[in-house]
């Protein structure tokens, strides 16, 4: 396993960004049927509370994810849209937070072998307030969070094999 805070690149242009990556003792078929079923989302992205709702044409761009973050009685609701997907190697998402802001995540899965996949998040905030407040803190936070996502959705993409 190997975790990172690095400077990295979405959509051709370069943004400081908190970027974790960890192998996952699954294929990359086997981890994409996990990104790939919204509905599970709640099992592993730290801070979903609960999906309300999935587009029947999730993962594909412009789909939508409807879903509660944060704890009781001070949950958010809002949106995670699709904004670009490439199966089983890439999915790129705009979880949208309102009155926080949006981010851009990117998650991509690269072969290790026949059962063993990296999956790399990258994610950065491009809108709002958590946006302006960019800091070695927010990394920090970030990067923590997407380490236990990481450790999540492994859970999850092993537990479910077929």
């Amino acid at each position: 396993m190997h975790f990172s805070v690095t400077h990295a690149a979405i959509a051709g242009t370069c943004t400081d960004m908190a970027v974790v990556e960890r192998v996952i003792d699954a294929s990359p078929e086997r981890v994409w049927a996990v990104l790939a079923d919204g509905w599970t989302y709640s099992d592993w992205v730290v801070g979903t509370a609960h999906i309300r709702d999935v587009d029947d044409s999730w993962p594909a761009p412009g789909a939508q994810l409807h879903h509660k973050a944060g704890p009781w009685p001070l949950s958010l609701r809002d949106k995670t849209v699709v904004v670009s997907s490439d199966p089983p190697r890439e999915l790129v998402v705009r979880p949208h937070l309102w009155p926080l802001g949006e981010a851009v995540v990117t998650m991509k899965l690269t072969e290790v072998s026949a059962d063993r996949t990296k999956v790399t998040i990258g994610e950065d905030f491009t809108a709002g307030p958590a946006r302006w407040v960019r800091t070695k803190l927010n990394d920090l936070i970030l990067h923590r969070r997407n380490v236990e996502s990481l450790r999540r959705l492994s859970d999850v993409a092993t537990r479910q094999r077929s």
